[in-house]
C-alpha cells in the first residue's frame, strides 16, 4: 500500500489513516507494505499565504504555529508506520516527510497509484493567537476542503484514470526536484 499526500499540515491525513494504522496493529489488517510520503510547504521560508489580513504580509509567527502543527501530525504518521515495521506487522513499511518552496492552494491523497482525492483549500479571515496577540489570518482551511474522487480505470483516457495518472506526475516531478528531506 501506498500513500502520497501533498497538503498544508498533514493533519486532516493523520486523522484519517488512524483507524486502518490501528487496524494494522490489531491484526485485522494485514498489507505486504506500507509507504507513506508526505509533501510539505517549508515552514523556514516567507509565504504568500497564511498572510496577516492588515498587510498581507508573511507571519514569521504563524509559520512556527505552522510547524508546530505539521510536527506534531507528521511525525506521528511517520512514527505509527516505522512501528508496525519494527513490530513486524507490515515487512516493508517506509515513511518520509519532505518539504518544498511553495504553499498548496489544494490537498492531494494518491492511494496506491490507483485512485487519488483532491480538494481545494477555502481561504477565509480567522483569527489566530499569535505571541500574546489575536492576530488576523488569510488562512487555508483543510478541513473544510471538498475532496474529489478520481480512479483509474480500464479505459487510460478516461478522466478518472488521467486524473490519478497527472496528480502522481505531479507528486512526482515535486517530490524529485525541488522537495528537501524533512527532519522535525
Amino acid at each position: 500500500m501506498t500513500v502520497d499526500f501533498a497538503g498544508f499540515s498533514g493533519e486532516t491525513l493523520h486523522g484519517a489513516i488512524a483507524e486502518p494504522l490501528d487496524r494494522i496493529r490489531e491484526g485485522r489488517l494485514r498489507p505486504d507494505s506500507l509507504h507513506v510520503r508526505l509533501l510539505l510547504p517549508d515552514p523556514s521560508l516567507p509565504w504568500t499565504l497564511p498572510a496577516r489580513v492588515a498587510d498581507m504580509a508573511d507571519s514569521p509567527a504563524f509559520r512556527k504555529r505552522a510547524t508546530r502543527i505539521m510536527e506534531r501530525h507528521g511525525s506521528a504518521i511517520v512514527e505509527s508506520v516505522e512501528e508496525l515495521g519494527r513490530l513486524g506487522l507490515v515487512p516493508s513499511t517506509s515513511a518520509k516527510i519532505r518539504t518544498y518552496p511553495a504553499v498548496p492552494l489544494f490537498k492531494l491523497y494518491v492511494l496506491n497509484g490507483e485512485q487519488a482525492f483532491s480538494g481545494y483549500y477555502p481561504v477565509v479571515e480567522h483569527t489566530v493567537p499569535l505571541e500574546g496577540e489575536n492576530v488576523a489570518m488569510w488562512d487555508l482551511m483543510g478541513k473544510d476542503a471538498t475532496l474529489f474522487h478520481y480512479a483509474r480505470d480500464v479505459d487510460p483516457a478516461s478522466t478518472g484514470s488521467q486524473f490519478v495518472g497527472q496528480s502522481l506526475m505531479w507528486f512526482d516531478s515535486i517530490w524529485n526536484s525541488v522537495a528537501q528531506d524533512y527532519h522535525p
